[in-house]
């Protein structure tokens, strides 16, 4: 255990450890005793704020059976060495991928007695990493190191070192990639050995920093988290060879994973010893230069063969395949495509992939191509009682059939496989089974086929009918579908009994009953033979439909045949109940037959026309007025929908207001056949009238142009024409002379049609030049008169400021925007009725500069 004088708030810094011995010798001073070396690797995490490697103690409890026997210290023998798992280290790797360790080793001697049970070595200890993946608990984890020495009774007389990993490091793997690690070992005594991955230990309470061995050994668990455990340490992708040691699969998402592997020692046939390596294995999202094939490829449909890398790297930036046919090579640079041979053959497949700095990945795959190779089955029988025939029907042009594997689907037992081409099997029951077939050929060909089928308790039979229909002068051949003994009863008016084909000619109502016996398996099945004298067909009442319309006709018949024509010897159907479709007043004709039993009937279809709506043409409306509809019909009543606010509903030509778009139907009825409806509609579509503005009044110099613009339509017309430059433009300049003092416009304006809307602006004219109007006073009480207190300016080309004071000095409001204005709020708050004072300042057409100072009264 660790003997550290530190807080376990640092303590979190052990990546994993091994602990391991050597046999030495004889104690030179007592045959009796053995001499061994102990040795403790231990992992540090690099950038643990946990103590040192340097500063570490190590302490290993040695234990007879489950009792503390003796305490050893294992001071530091090797300097404090660093492991970086990164892209310097790996320069094929690719991503943001990095680990690193710290390794130390620590070591003593010690004498032990030869005793018949052996040796637990244990060294516990806190400190593992936090936030392991494959854990349930977070943080604070202890750790347990052991090795076993084995006694006299294992040994037999011998001696025993511990196997040495060819791996002595932690590892790196990246995210969702296939990998191999070779966790193999070489044992010192060339024992025989086992692999395996197994739970890692904790320690009591955690373990702490300068806890000493317990008196009673201790194996705890670690708390492994769904769905990892001991023996699925990297989830059950991964997998850990037991005669090689190669851990191998696809590996997990990124995080850190506690894995532990076992070693068992064999000799002379017996497991004699356990051995374990405790690690942490970092999995993290990088990806790598890989070329992945499968093991194999066979190709028994045809010649065209898809190969496909089944590497997801995304580094590689090229791939070149050589599919080993030396009549047609290829180097596309994919990573999926097919391949036609130009002939069958076994052909040895190659991709390489690269990526950068230089990095290159390959991999090989035999590929057989021998299309033609068809696999099939048969299966003959008649019930459970007797045994089921199984037949191999596949065919191969290339090879020979020579594997079979028959897997019979019967629930009752697990022996019910058979490895010939052509097998017998009994069933116990009778249910549905599930037979698979797995059959293969000498070139490398298999499949695996799978059927229902249904294991009867009696043979199939199978009758055409079980009732029908003859007439008393006819006869009736009846063919079934079964093989065995045929019997049919009774033994009336049929002709050949014992065959599965008769001919029947009964002149009453029969029951035939047939039979059949299949080697014991018996089945029964009846047919009814009804018989009529003769038979009756009648064609219905005769009926009036609108014309156009379809009908179907209804017969009332015992016959089995039927043949429609019309007055106009037209085939029309040979079913029962056509469905007809007559353009005028039509006779239709039947016959009706039940064998040579015939019957005839007629009915007439009568059409009259559907009645006439005419609504009228769609219209356009201004929005507030309104139209009046001229409608048309025919039939025998109308009437409109909707009829809410509309004038004279009940006739022809109603008033209609409507505020929005609307569609009016008018709907027509008759009563001279026809009974359905036929409706017809008109859209009144409402186009709002254009919304105008002219603009603000203002106040210009004599002569001064005046820019006007309109806003909100498309077509344009101002009233009067006065002074303007264009009278049809939405924006034309207005300049007045000295005989006008003031003047109001009025634009009239539309969007291309009569829905127009006007607006009006006035304009007073000065005639003392250039300057800015401020009022005296105003009044911001949202009515929209006089509610901002503003500067009018007058051939003022630029405003460049027009501030507001109050009593006590302060700037209450600044603007430089013509026709902007202070509305009496400050702050968010109404200011109070009083006295401001202003200042302004704007600047003429000449470049002149305007300035007023003045007060102004708030009032409300």
């Amino acid at each position: 255990m660790l003997l550290l004088s530190c807080s376990p708030t640092f303590a979190r810094h052990i990546a994993g450890g091994e602990l391991y011995y050597t046999y030495d010798g004889v104690d030179p001073n007592n045959n009796a005793n053995s001499v061994y070396t102990i040795t403790l690797r231990l992992f540090r995490e690099c950038n643990s704020s946990g103590p040192t490697l340097e500063s570490e103690q190590a302490t290993v409890g040695i234990y007879e059976g489950d009792l503390l026997l003796r305490i050893l210290p294992l001071p530091r023998i090797t300097e404090v060495s660093t492991i970086s798992l990164n892209t310097a280290a790996f320069p094929c790797l690719v991503g943001n991928v990095g680990a690193c360790y710290q390794v130390a080793l620590y070591s003593a001697t010690i004498i032990l007695p030869n005793n018949l049970i052996g040796y637990t070595l244990s060294r516990l200890g806190c400190c593992r990493v936090d936030f392991i993946t494959n854990l349930s608990v977070a943080t604070s984890v202890g750790s347990n190191y052991l090795t076993k020495i084995p006694g006299r009774v294992a040994l037999s007389g011998g001696t025993n070192s511990s196997p040495q990993f060819n791996v002595k490091d932690t590892a790196l793997i990246c995210s969702q990639k296939r990998f191999t690690l070779d966790f193999g070992a070489i044992d010192p005594d060339s024992d025989s050995l086992t692999y395996s991955f197994c739970e890692a230990f904790s320690s009591p309470g955690g373990g702490g920093t300068n806890s000493q061995p317990p008196n009673i050994l201790s194996q705890i668990p670690l708390p492994y988290q769904f769905p990892f455990s001991g023996s699925e340490p990297l989830g059950g992708q991964v997998t850990i060879d037991p005669a090689t040691g190669v851990i191998s699969g696809i590996a997990p998402t990124p995080g850190n994973y506690v894995v532990n592997v076992c070693i068992t020692e064999w000799r002379n046939g017996k497991p004699f010893a356990e051995h374990r390596k405790d690690f942490i294995m970092a999995v993290q999202g990088c990806d790598f230069i890989e070329a992945n094939l499968p093991e194999k490829i066979i190709q028994c449909e045809n010649f065209t063969v898809l190969f496909e890398n089944e590497s997801n790297s995304s580094a590689i930036t090229n791939y070149v395949w050589n599919f080993g046919d030396s009549l047609n090579n290829i180097h596309p640079q994919v990573g999926s495509l097919t391949h036609t041979y130009k002939d069958t053959g076994v052909y040895k497949a190659t991709l390489t992939v690269t990526g950068p700095k230089g990095c290159i990945g390959s991999d090989t795959v035999e590929v057989r191509v021998f299309p033609g190779f068809k696999p099939n089955f048969g299966i003959g029988g008649s019930c459970f009682l007797n045994p089921y025939n199984f037949a191999d029907l596949s065919t191969s042009i290339y090879g020979n059939i020579n594997y079979w594997k028959w897997n019979f689907g019967d629930e009752t037992t697990l022996n019910d496989t058979a490895r010939l081409k052509n097998v017998s099997y009994k069933y116990s029951t009778a249910s549905l089974k599930d037979v698979q077939f797995i059959v293969g050929d000498s070139k490398g060909c298999i499949d695996t086929l799978s059927r229902a089928f249904l294991v009867s308790d009696k043979p199939l039979l199978q009758v055409p009918f079980k009732d029908t229909l003859i007439c008393n002068i006819d006869s009736l051949p009846i063919n079934v579908n079964s093989a065995g003994i045929f019997n049919w009863e009774p033994n009336i008016h049929i002709s050949n009994t014992n065959t599965a084909n008769v001919i029947v000619y009964p002149k009453d109502t029969t029951q035939y009953i047939v039979s059949i016996n299949n080697n014991g398996c018996i089945s029964k099945d009846t047919i009814t033979v009804n018989v009529l004298p003769f038979i009756k067909v009648e064609a219905g009442l005769d009926s009036t439909i609108c014309l156009n319309d379809t009908i179907q006709l209804h017969v009332k018949s015992d016959a089995l045949q039927f043949q429609w024509t019309n007055n106009r010897n037209e085939l029309i159907s040979p079913t029962k109940n056509p469905l007809v479709n007559p353009i005028g007043n039509t006779t239709y004709f039947v016959t009706a037959n039940l064998g040579k039993c015939e019957d005839k009937d007629t009915i007439q279809i009568i059409t009259v026309p559907y009645p006439i709506a005419s609504a009228g043409n769609d219209t356009l409306i201004c929005f507030g007025n309104r139209v009046q509809l001229n409608a048309n019909f025919i039939g025998s009543s109308f009437s409109w929908s909707p009829s809410l606010n509309m004038i004279n509903a009940t006739s022809l030509s109603p008033l209609v207001a409507p505020a929005k778009t609307t569609t009016y139907q008018l709907m027509v009825q008759d009563t001279l056949g026809c009974p359905k409806k036929v409706i017809d509609s008109i859209v009144v579509q409402v186009s709002p009238k254009a919304i105008v503005r002219a603009g603000n009044d203002t106040a210009i110099n004599v002569n001064q142009p005046l820019q006007l613009n309109a806003v909100g339509a498309s077509n344009y017309q101002w009233f009067p024409v006065t002074g303007l430059s264009d009278p049809f433009i939405a924006n034309p300049i207005a300049q007045l002379g000295n005989n006008i003092d003031s003047i109001v416009y009025r634009v009239r304006a539309d969007n291309g049609n009569a829905c127009f809307g006007e607006d009006f602006l006035k304009v007073w004219v000065y005639k003392g030049g250039p300057d800015l109007y401020i009022p005296s006073g105003f009044t911001p009480n949202g009515d929209g008169k006089n509610d901002l207190l503003r500067p009018i300016p007058i051939g003022i080309a630029q405003l460049n400021y027009f501030m507001i004071y109050n009593r006590w000095g302060q700037l209450i409001f600044s603007t430089n925007e013509i026709g902007k204005g202070w509305n009496g709020i400050f702050n968010g708050e109404p200011q109070p009725v009083g006295t401001y004072i202003f200042q302004a300042e704007g600047k003429d057409l000449t470049g002149k500069i305007i300035y007023k100072k003045g007060s102004a009264v708030l009032i409300r």
